[in-house]
């Protein structure tokens, strides 16, 4: 199955998508020392909410989803080098809205993250 949206997305920034099925997202990313706060190489939140995000719409899969709310748990800090590995998967789907969990684990296992996000199919491009 091939990305139908957020197709410019900076691979390095959000992740790399290593596995898409309908309804169903799995991606990849290793923390760099651009997503540093500090110098012990602390992760900064925001990185990690974006590629749950990121993971999020996938999952969803549509060119014309957005994001419209996200409740998050940052469950672990995470340090640049780590690899992390976020999956999605939509819980419900009525109509254009569609509610997704995300959860970002490290490599092997222990998560760092949960989401869940309400996601929007719009009939055309937000920006239009």
């Amino acid at each position: 199955m091939d990305a139908q949206t957020h197709l410019a997305i900076d691979a390095e920034l959000c992740g790399q998508p290593a596995e898409l099925r309908p309804h169903y997202c799995r991606v990849h990313m290793t923390a760099t020392t651009r997503m540093a706060a500090d110098d012990r190489g602390l992760v900064h939140g925001g990185f990690i909410f974006g590629m749950a995000d990121y993971a999020a719409m996938l999952a969803v899969n549509d060119p014309h989803v957005v994001l419209g709310a996200a409740e998050a748990r940052f469950l672990k800090p995470v340090r640049t080098g780590e690899k992390i590995v976020a999956e999605a998967q939509v819980d419900a789907a009525e109509g254009k809205k569609h509610r997704v969990t995300v959860t970002v684990s490290r490599e092997g296992g222990e998560a760092v993250f949960k989401g869940d996000f309400t996601c929007f199919v719009l009939d055309r491009h937000v920006l239009d």
